[in-house]
C-alpha cells in the first residue's frame, strides 16, 4: 500500500476529529470546559471512551507480541486490573468529588502540606511527560518505519505531524473535546483489531468455531501459572502487581481521573469506572487471542518471525500476508490508540501545569486561557523534543530505562496517596519531597542487589515497594516529631 494512501487515511481521520473538536470548541472553549468538562459528560461515553485512552499504540502491538514468550498470562494482571478499578470507584472517587477537584494533587495540599502537593504533581509531570512521549514514540516510530521511511519522509516531521494534530484538536476545549474524539477513537480501535481478527481467520480458513478452538488447542493458551513461584508470571505477583499498577496508573493519575471528574456527579463517575472495567477484560483478552493466532498463522506457514516480539505485529501486516485491507485496518488502530492515549496526556498535562504550578482558576477566562493554550503549546513541544532524543539515541535499552524511571515514579504517588487515605497522623511536610525522591533510589539499589546475589529480578511488584518505603518514610517522620516534640 502505497504512502500516499496511507497519508490520505491519517488526512481523513484528522479531518473527522478536528470536526468534532471545532463543533464542541465553538460551543464552549472556556476553562471549566477545558478542565472539567463542565462536569456534565455522559458516563458511557467517558467509560467507552477511556479504552482507547488506557492503552496505547504500544499496546496495540505488544500485547498480542507477548504471547511469544508468556502466553496468555497477561490476562492475570488484567483480572487485577478489575479489582484496582473497584477501588478508584469506590474509595478514590467519593474522595475527589467530596472535595470537588480540578487537580487529584490538591488533595495532598490539603491532607499532607503544600511541599507534598508540589511533590506529587511534579512526580506526575516527569512520569506522564517521559511514558507519554516514550508511547508516542513507539507508535510514530512503527509507522515511520513501515510506511513514512518509502516515501523519504524525515522522522521530525512525522513527529511533528502528530503533535500538531493532537494539539489543533485539543487545545480550545480539552477534555470537553476529548471525551468525544475518544469515543469514535475507541471505535476505530476496536474495530480495526476485530477485523484484523477477521482477516487473519480468512487466511487461515477458519470460521468463528475453528476460531476458537485454533486458540484453545494452541500451546500459547495459557493464562494461569502457580507453581513456580520465581517466575514474574506467578498469578499472585501478576493479580496483586495488577491492583496497585491500576491504582497508581489511574487512580492518582490526573489524566486518567480528569475524565472521570467531568461526570455529572458521583454516582455516574462510579458507574463510567464500573462499566469501563468489565469491558477492559474481554478487550485485552481479544488483543491476546490475536497474538495466538499470529504465531499459529507463521507457524503454519513457515515464517521467520522478527527476534522483537512487538516486531511480529507490524511485520506480518506491513508485509501484505493478511492482503492490503487488513495493512488498512492496522494503520487506523495504531493511529487511533496513540491519538487517544497522547491527547488524554497532553491535557492531563497541561490541566496539573495551571492548576498545580502556576495557580490558575477555572474561574480566570481571559488571563488564564491564553496562558494555558500557551502551556498547551509548549507540552507539545516538549513531547517532539523528547521523541528527538529518543531518536537520536536509536537504542531500543533507552527505551525500557525510560519506562523503568516511569515506573518508579509512580511509586512515590501512591504512596502519598496511600498515607493520606490510611494513615491518620500528619507527617512534616517539609520533608516529604527527599522521602519521595530517596525512595525509587532505594528500590534501583535493591532491585541491582537482589538481581546480583539471587539472579531474581523485581517486576510491577517494586511499585508495591516503592510505594511502602514512602508510606514507612512519612510515618518515620511523623513518629521522630511527636517524640521531639515530647521530649521538649
Amino acid at each position: 500500500m502505497d504512502p500516499v494512501s496511507i497519508l490520505l487515511i491519517i488526512g481523513i481521520y484528522f479531518a473527522i476529529l478536528l470536526l468534532i473538536s471545532h463543533f464542541i470548541g465553538r460551543l464552549d472553549s472556556g476553562n471549566a470546559a477545558f478542565f472539567t468538562g463542565n462536569r456534565r459528560s455522559p458516563w458511557y461515553i467517558v467509560a467507552f471512551g477511556m479504552i482507547g485512552s488506557t492503552l496505547s499504540g504500544v499496546t496495540f502491538v505488544s500485547v498480542p507480541g507477548m504471547v511469544r514468550n508468556f502466553d496468555m498470562t497477561y490476562m492475570q494482571m488484567v483480572f487485577g486490573f478489575f479489582v484496582g478499578y473497584m477501588i478508584i470507584a469506590f474509595v478514590l472517587l467519593p474522595l475527589y468529588y467530596r472535595l470537588n477537584l480540578v487537580s487529584i494533587y490538591t488533595y495532598l495540599q490539603e491532607r499532607i502540606g503544600q511541599r507534598a502537593y508540589k511533590t506529587g504533581a511534579g512526580f506526575f509531570l516527569v512520569s506522564r511527560t517521559i511514558g507519554a512521549s516514550a508511547r508516542l514514540y513507539v507508535a510514530v516510530m512503527i509507522l515511520q518505519t513501515y510506511v513514512f521511511d518509502a516515501w523519504n519522509i524525515p522522522f521530525v516531521l512525522t513527529a511533528s505531524g502528530f503533535l500538531l494534530m493532537i494539539w489543533l484538536y485539543t487545545y480550545k476545549s480539552g477534555v470537553k473535546a476529548i471525551i468525544w474524539t475518544d469515543l469514535l477513537q475507541t471505535f476505530f480501535l476496536l474495530s480495526a483489531m476485530v477485523l484484523v481478527i477477521w482477516q487473519v481467520a480468512d487466511k487461515m480458513n477458519l470460521n468463528m468455531v475453528g476460531l476458537a478452538m485454533e486458540i484453545k488447542e494452541s500451546e500459547h493458551f495459557r493464562i494461569f501459572v502457580f507453581d513456580d513461584w520465581v517466575s514474574r508470571q506467578h498469578f499472585v505477583k501478576q493479580f496483586l502487581s495488577g491492583i496497585f499498577v491500576t491504582i497508581a496508573m489511574t487512580g492518582v493519575d490526573q489524566e486518567m481521573m480528569q475524565k472521570n471528574l467531568s461526570c455529572k456527579n458521583l454516582r455516574e463517575a462510579q458507574k463510567n469506572m464500573c462499566w469501563y472495567s468489565f469491558a477492559f477484560i474481554p478487550v485485552n483478552f481479544l488483543f491476546l487471542c490475536l497474538g495466538v493466532l499470529l504465531l499459529c498463522f507463521a507457524s503454519a506457514n513457515q515464517i521467520a518471525l522478527p527476534a522483537l516480539s512487538d516486531d511480529i505485529f507490524p511485520m506480518l501486516v506491513t508485509q501484505f500476508y493478511f492482503g492490503k485491507l487488513a495493512l488498512i485496518f492496522f494503520v487506523i488502530g495504531i493511529i487511533s490508540v496513540t491519538f487517544a492515549s497522547v491527547d488524554s496526556a497532553i491535557t492531563g498535562l497541561t490541566t496539573s501545569v495551571c492548576i498545580d504550578f502556576l495557580g490558575l482558576s477555572t474561574n480566570e477566562e481571559e488571563r488564564s486561557k491564553k496562558l494555558r493554550i500557551r502551556v498547551h503549546f509548549f507540552i507539545s513541544i516538549s513531547f517532539i523534543l523528547i521523541m528527538l532524543l529518543f531518536k537520536a539515541a536509536n537504542n531500543s535499552s533507552i527505551i525500557t530505562a525510560i519506562y523503568m524511571i516511569a515506573s518508579y515514579t509512580y511509586g512515590p504517588l501512591l504512596g502519598l496517596f496511600a498515607f493520606g487515605i490510611l494513615l491518620k497522623g500528619k507527617t512534616r511536610d517539609k520533608y516529604v519531597p527527599y522521602v519521595c525522591v530517596l525512595s525509587p533510589i532505594i528500590c534501583f539499589a535493591m532491585d541491582r542487589l537482589v538481581f546480583r546475589l539471587t539472579a531474581y529480578q523485581f517486576g510491577y511488584e517494586m511499585l508495591i515497594i516503592n510505594a511502602a518505603l514512602v508510606m514507612l518514610g512519612l510515618y518515620l517522620l511523623e513518629v521522630i516529631h511527636l517524640r521531639r516534640s515530647r521530649s521538649f
